[in-house]
């Protein structure tokens, strides 16, 4: 029975690691998206760029089943803390990962600032 657990374990994480070695990451260095089978982002719908593209390499350790609490504070690494790091304005709806534009909006949700 336990043998049974592990062998599914290491076929999981086999398979999770073969999934993260065929992604293809958007080819806008703005963008979140990953690079679907109809050759568009799924995130911003920019066809891909063709060519030697970026692609996402697997994790060295399988990825957990369930997600950590993120922290509520999102924060550049000390040396890119300056420049255009220092320039954004996340949005204020906490769920969200956009930034805010230069039309005000927030480039993911699209609600307006409201620092």
């Amino acid at each position: 029975m336990e043998a049974d657990k592990k062998n599914k374990e290491e076929s999981l994480a086999g398979d999770a690691a073969a999934e993260w070695a065929d992604r293809r990451l958007c080819s806008d260095g703005n963008c979140i998206g990953v690079i679907g089978p109809d050759g568009r982002c799924n995130e911003c719908g920019k066809p891909d760029a063709g060519g030697a593209g970026a692609t996402v390499a697997a994790p060295e350790t399988p990825l957990p089943l369930a997600v950590a609490d993120q922290p509520d504070e999102v924060v550049a690494p000390e040396e890119d803390q300056g420049g255009e790091w220092a320039d954004r304005r996340l949005c204020s709806d906490g769920n969200c990962i956009g930034v805010i534009g230069p039309d005000g909006r927030c480039n993911e949700c699209g609600k307006p600032f409201t620092g």
